[in-house]
């Protein structure tokens, strides 16, 4: 549906409704899609038919689970409405809609007052700076006093709370707003009111936090609070220049994936290309929804929330266009589980199925334990462990159960380190030179470089960069993941014809255990702010409590036969205080809390000794360095690393209490032969982790080496027949490969085609090999594909919809077993596909280099038989003279 005109002048606001559990939320949103004429009738939670609780299971459970949509009108404003969940175990997804909001609307209970849940949501609309309206509902139960709720909240959330409706004198109202602003206080002074802009400016600058009372059950009040948001509110300003906010993944009935996101600049238009850092994919179909249904559009405007189907490579948080990369969310699990499966299930094909899972809730984590055989997700809670147990259950088919939950830890550093990693074997090499300092608590991971582009080229410092983000970097201590540092890139380097860009992964990785090694690392554990409310008569035994959990508190405060306790403690310690408070209580004990964050851990040794973690036993995540002498890599242990490092950057760190008692090295580090075979084995798990199971590519002009056992008789065995020998050549990839053939294929594709076809007769005329030479024609139309001879090769061309790597897997596959194979190509996925299978890679560089030695030992061989036969004619032949003479020689071209 094209928009009009009229369309095109309306403001699009969005705002979200938060909320503790129980507050009414979806019961406002309800009255606020009824009075605004969405709806034409209001759904209840109780009677399981709300408009946006529309999820079976939220309708069974009576609690919002997923962020929902919805639009209504307000005069000249078109505003998108998004319920988010209310219950703590779901506050990542209700977390990740903050990203996209206008204003938010707070509803807050009458009779509970501000719990813990609502200073939670609170500190977050503080931290995205989203202007907040609060909407105080359950107005009509007996105990709501609006003068008492108002000073609680005045007092726990913010003091610029204002009640905003017309139970106050105007004059008494302008002056609450006058305070809040000493630019709007002068012109209070000077004309005596405040006008329209002015209050619509304090509160979206959150100078100013409007307050209405009512009770959504009832609708009371609900008219008015809707004339104060089309009145207080304005549409921001956008950018003319394309950008979207992905703020959640999803899938429809149908298993299409949706991307879920806020259009923050010009227009996103149908077919349309959106591009990531390594991706580029069309939006297929526009959506956007109203609960369960949606409209379909051509084009989405600035402001508009939408659902974009046939991107794969999205993820929440994720900016587009001109739009950056969201923080990462404050809330996050703090209890991992194992999820265990039926005996019948396969492990593996159901971790990729869960990860799909993962992409619609990041925040689960999942991690397959391949030492234990086990898959861990990372949870807040009892109850989104029985809603992610019901849809495992109704998406896949398959029963699971959680097992024991365990505190997920975290690791962090004391004081500033180096680390370096090197990774050098034989035609590989990179080196990282990194800085690890601790950070603030709560600061997350921050990475940066103060390397020169003198010493490293920039291309190779913004690889670096990517792998330390792309991966969650194991501790030395549990193996939990880092936290609260910065690490900054100091030093690197790089080889003009060896270094490829997984040598600088392993060297980044390395670089970071290293000096988590070196370091003096800290155990970290979540933590817990609570505010405990019981009986005076029974806050010794409270205060008791929280000491033998190794928690802190302040007061008690009185209020009136009940006294407050807060503090934080925890959260391994607390686990289930709850119900120990209701029991000694009674009933009449309160307990809320949320996560503060991560602290030093009460029992670090306690744990560590629990894990029984070895690091420099982690194959996974090595501690130590790959370099290389004598044309062989050896592994040097993480302690040694400094010693042998090819750049010194003296950084005059001080010393580790690990690096002081450290025995000296010497000058000039060398290792034998017996000690660089001993550490074989390490060496060919780091290939299989780098590029896949590869084995040791083979010198085209080497025979394989091999062990023969020695005899028991004298008997002459029986000569074994050569094995045949399969080369598979990806044409296109290498084409494009080649400069020289990349060059003349911008000119003539079919001349570089015949090149390389003549290049490769004279290999396979060589090698004596059987070589195939695939091309892709699966664009072709109604190709059907085609086998031809040309001089002593096959040359393949695919059929219509069959890629060159879909035609040489299916070949590896059928004759891998039987015949050794190599295959030719640069194509990373392919490598480790077709090695997987059996054969070997051959990549493009390295068959260049075996053609180039081809042609050497020809002209070797050839000019020592013209000596021998005292002939010396063709002594000074060129280049390509002699390669027309090898041609000849072997029957491909005649003298004619």
């Amino acid at each position: 549906m094209e928009n009009t005109s009229e369309q095109k002048e309306k403001q699009h606001i969005c705002i979200g409704l938060l909320a503790h559990v129980d507050a009414g939320k979806t019961t406002l949103a309800e009255n606020l899609l009824y009075h605004t004429g969405t709806i034409r009738r209001m759904g209840r939670v109780d009677h399981q038919d709300a408009f946006l609780d529309n999820y079976e299971l939220e309708r069974a459970r009576g609690i919002t689970i997923f962020s929902k949509q919805a639009g209504f009108t307000l005069g000249e404003k078109e505003i998108v409405l998004l319920d988010t969940p209310g219950h703590v175990d779901f506050s990542a997804e209700m977390e990740r809609t903050l990203q996209v909001l206008d204003y938010a609307v707070l509803i807050i209970g009458g009779t509970d007052g501000v719990q813990g849940h609502v200073e939670t949501l609170w500190r977050l609309l503080r931290q995205y700076q989203i202007p907040v309206f609060l909407f105080i509902n359950k107005m009509d139960q007996p105990g709501a006093d609006p003068k008492a709720i108002l000073e609680e909240i005045q007092t726990r959330l913010d003091e610029k709370c204002i009640d905003f409706t017309k139970s106050h004198p105007k004059e008494a109202f302008f002056e609450n707003l006058a305070v809040c602003d000493e630019a709007v206080l002068e012109a209070y002074l000077e004309n005596g009111e405040i006008s329209r802009d002015e209050i619509a400016s304090l509160i979206a600058r959150r100078k100013v936090f409007p307050c209405y009372f009512g009770s959504a059950l009832k609708s009371q009040g609900i008219q008015e609070f809707l004339k104060g948001l089309e009145r207080y509110t304005d549409a921001p300003v956008y950018s003319s220049e394309f950008g979207a906010k992905v703020y959640k993944i999803s899938r429809d009935e149908k298993g299409n994936r949706l991307t879920h996101m806020k259009i923050t600049g010009g227009s996103l238009k149908v077919k349309q290309v959106l591009r990531g850092a390594d991706w580029e994919e069309k939006a297929d179909q526009i959506r956007i929804y109203a609960g369960a249904g949606f409209e379909a559009v051509k084009e989405a405007r600035a402001g508009t929330i939408c659902a974009v189907t046939g991107l794969t490579r999205t993820h929440a948080g994720q900016g587009l266009g001109r739009e950056q990369e969201s923080e990462e969310p404050l809330l996050v699990p703090v209890l991992n589980y194992e999820i265990q499966l039926p005996p019948e299930c396969d492990v593996h094909q159901m971790f990729l199925k869960l990860c799909q899972l993962e992409e619609e809730e990041p925040e689960l984590h999942m991690v397959w334990n391949a030492r234990l055989n086990e898959i861990h997700a990372q949870v807040m809670g009892e109850v989104q462990i029985e809603i992610l147990k019901t849809m495992i259950q109704e998406r896949y088919g398959i029963s699971v159960e959680f097992g024991s939950g365990n505190i997920v830890y975290k690791e962090t550093i004391e004081a500033p380190v180096e680390g370096i990693g090197h990774f050098e074997p034989l035609r590989h090499y990179a080196e990282v030179h990194l800085l690890l300092e601790p950070g603030e608590p709560g600061s997350g991971l921050e990475f940066a470089t103060s390397c020169s582009e003198d010493m490293l080229d920039k291309n190779w410092q913004r690889l670096i960069l990517t792998h330390l983000e792309e991966k969650a970097h194991k501790g030395v201590l549990t193996g939990a993941d880092i936290t609260d540092m910065k690490i900054t890139l100091i030093a690197g380097r790089a080889h003009l014809k060896h270094t490829e860009g997984g040598d600088f992964r392993q060297a980044t990785y390395r670089a970071v255990r290293q000096g988590l090694r070196k370091a003096k690392s800290v155990l970290l554990e979540p933590v817990y702010e609570y505010c405990l409310e019981v009986p005076s008569d029974m806050v010794g035994r409270a205060m008791t409590d929280i000491q033998k959990m190794h928690g802190s508190f302040q007061g008690p405060e009185i209020q009136g036969e009940m006294s407050v306790l807060t503090g934080s403690a925890p959260v391994i310690t607390m686990r289930g205080y709850q119900t120990e408070v209701t029991a000694y209580t009674k009933g009449r004990g309160r307990l809320s809390c949320s996560l503060r964050g991560y602290e030093p851990c009460h029992n670090a040794e306690e744990v560590i000794e629990a894990a029984a973690y070895e690091p420099d036993g982690d194959m996974e995540n090595p501690t130590g360095s790959v370099f290389c002498t004598h044309g062989a890599g050896f592994v040097v242990n993480w302690d040694e690393v400094d010693s042998y490092a090819h750049i010194q950057t003296d950084l005059g760190l001080e010393k580790t209490e690990q690096e002081s008692v450290k025995t000296p090295l010497p000058a000039a580090p060398y290792k034998s032969f017996e000690e660089i075979r001993l550490d074989q084995e390490e060496l060919e798990e780091i290939f299989t982790r780098t590029y896949g199971p590869i084995r040791l590519e083979r010198n085209a002009f080497q025979k394989t080496s091999r062990t023969v056992a020695a005899p028991t008789s004298p008997r002459k065995q029986k000569p074994k027949e050569p094995e045949k020998e399969y080369l598979l050549v990806d044409g296109y990839n290498i084409i494009f490969a080649w400069e020289d053939l990349k060059e003349l294929a911008k000119v003539n594709i079919e001349g570089a085609r015949n090149k390389l076809m003549d290049i490769l007769c004279n290999y396979q005329g060589y090698k004596k090999c059987i070589l195939i030479l695939v091309f892709d024609a699966y664009k072709v139309e109604g190709g059907q594909g085609s086998v031809q001879k040309y001089h002593n090769i096959h040359v393949v061309y695919t059929k219509e919809a069959e890629t060159a790597d879909q035609y040489i897997e299916k070949t590896v596959h059928e004759i891998g077993r039987q015949y050794h194979v190599t295959v030719a190509t640069s194509d990373a996925l392919e490598q480790v596909i077709i090695l997987g299978q059996g054969a070997d890679r051959l990549s493009a560089r390295n068959l260049l280099e075996e053609i180039q030695r081809m042609k050497e030992e020809i002209r070797e061989e050839y000019v020592e038989k013209q000596k021998k036969s005292g002939t010396y004619l063709f002594d000074h032949l060129s280049e390509e003279l002699s390669d027309f003479m090898e041609d000849v020689r072997l029957g491909r071209k005649t003298l004619e």
